[in-house]
């Protein structure tokens, strides 16, 4: 006679859930609507990292030479800002998302294609970059036409909403939009050969759509996130601090078209530099003081919220380096900070929030506790120092003949430190959740 094991009506039997497969299947991957947009995000992110890594060590020491059949800046701007990045966000609005418009969330099978064509076409953009600029081209065309699928349907979700709060979710579908708009362009732009006008398409996805995305999400969730892990810290989150953040990130694309236009070298540059400077040094002071109001340092006692709160700080310091930079040079003529901002945005803020919520989704969807073990934690303080060293990296003249390791060093614990958590957390999304439950 077979044995009987009981099933229990909610919350599986310690019996049941200690029976079940665990081993890492593909299938799993289609069990809910993150899993398969965050393992091959997992996968870009990863390559990328290490193919950058190579890149660097290489110029660095000779030890390799590497064909190249387009600019390695190019190909590594495009892909840290455009490639896993819109990955990681398909698995949050499709299950934040629909929560937030009141929706049937779309089957995980109806995500698989345009998720695929992204990945390969990024994939596939990286080893283009070393056989020939028609496979570049190629890889290019299949990751933009995965995320206008994906945009089509977020949107199809926007429509079927009747929630009366849809303003994140409307905001981030136009961003979305704009993620779009700079593909094509990049697209045509590489096709034509104009280098110039394909760096200003990869800054406008940066600042127009993906961190649109960010800040209209940290708008909703951070407040959200430290009152309900903290009660005695109110939760406030006014629209005009999101109108704010959205302005900012639109001055940030018109900068980058006026430089492209070539104002910066015109007879009105040097004025429009300094105003653009005290632009952001004005904004990066507010987003400070914001990161502050919004419990930056209650938050401290909490490693998951904290890494979220530090995530955002980043924003406020990105903004503040930029806008020093042309005052310094204009009174002390000392070189463009630029590139230590833009990687403050990137690789401190972008990153950092990146791994927070990332880790903290992929906890709640797998049946784990919601908090940063060491591991996260140690992967978290590697990630900013990898930021820092890049920063430095990017300081003129600062450290003299150390100035040549500090970017390889920067690459390699970048390449380390996320292949370790993408690793990990690659085995989560193949395999069963840890507490029985569908999902």
């Amino acid at each position: 006679m077979s044995k009987v094991i009981p099933v229990a009506i909610g919350r599986p039997s310690a019996q049941a859930v200690a029976q079940q497969d665990p081993r890492w299947r593909w299938q799993y991957l289609m069990l809910a609507p993150h899993r398969l947009g965050f393992f091959l995000a997992m996968v870009v992110l990863v390559a990328s990292g290490a193919w950058w890594a190579l890149v660097q060590v290489a110029r660095s020491t000779g030890w390799w030479g590497m064909y190249y059949a387009m600019s390695p800046t190019t190909v590594h701007a495009a892909v840290m800002a455009l490639g896993f990045i819109p990955l990681f966000f398909s698995g949050f609005l499709f299950t934040a998302g629909p929560k937030w418009l009141g929706v049937t969330p779309l089957p995980p099978q109806a995500l698989r294609a345009p998720l695929v064509l992204q990945a390969l076409g990024w994939l596939l953009w990286l080893v283009g970059a070393h056989w020939r600029i028609g496979a570049v081209l190629v890889g290019l065309a299949l990751a933009g036409a995965g995320l206008v699928w994906m945009t089509a349907l977020f949107w199809g979700r926007v429509r079927a909403s009747r929630a009366e709060d849809q303003l994140h979710a409307r905001v981030i579908g136009v961003a979305c939009g704009v993620g779009c708009m700079s593909l094509v362009a990049l697209w045509f732009s590489l096709a034509v050969g104009t280098h110039a006008l394909a760096r200003a398409c990869v800054y406008t996805g940066l600042w127009g759509f993906v961190v649109v995305v960010y800040v209209t999400v940290a708008h909703r969730m951070i407040p959200f996130f430290t009152s309900s892990a903290m009660p005695t810290v109110r939760s406030w989150r006014p629209f005009w601090v999101l109108w704010l953040m959205l302005a900012a990130a639109g001055m940030q694309v018109l900068a980058t078209w006026l430089e492209w236009a070539g104002v910066p070298a015109s007879r009105a540059g040097p004025a429009w530099m300094l105003v653009h400077g005290a632009l952001q040094l004005v904004v990066g002071g507010v987003l400070v003081w914001l990161a502050c109001v919004w419990g930056l340092v209650q938050s401290l006692k909490n490693r998951l919220l904290a890494m979220l709160h530090i995530g955002f700080v980043w924003l406020g310091v990105a903004f503040l380096l930029g806008g020093l930079s042309p005052w310094l040079a204009w009174a002390f003529g000392i070189g463009t900070l630029g590139l230590g901002a833009l990687h403050a945005l990137t690789m401190g803020c972008l990153a950092s929030l990146m791994l927070a919520m990332v880790t903290r989704v992929s906890c709640g969807h797998s049946g784990r506790a919601l908090v940063a073990d060491r591991i996260v934690w140690a992967l978290f303080w590697l990630l900013q120092a990898a930021t820092l060293l890049r920063i430095a990296a990017a300081m003129p003249g600062a450290f003299g003949v150390a100035w040549a390791w500090l970017l390889p060093v920067a690459a390699v614990l970048w390449a380390a430190t996320m292949g370790v958590w993408g690793v990990r957390l690659s085995g989560w999304y193949g395999r069963l959740r840890a507490d029985g439950r569908p999902g």
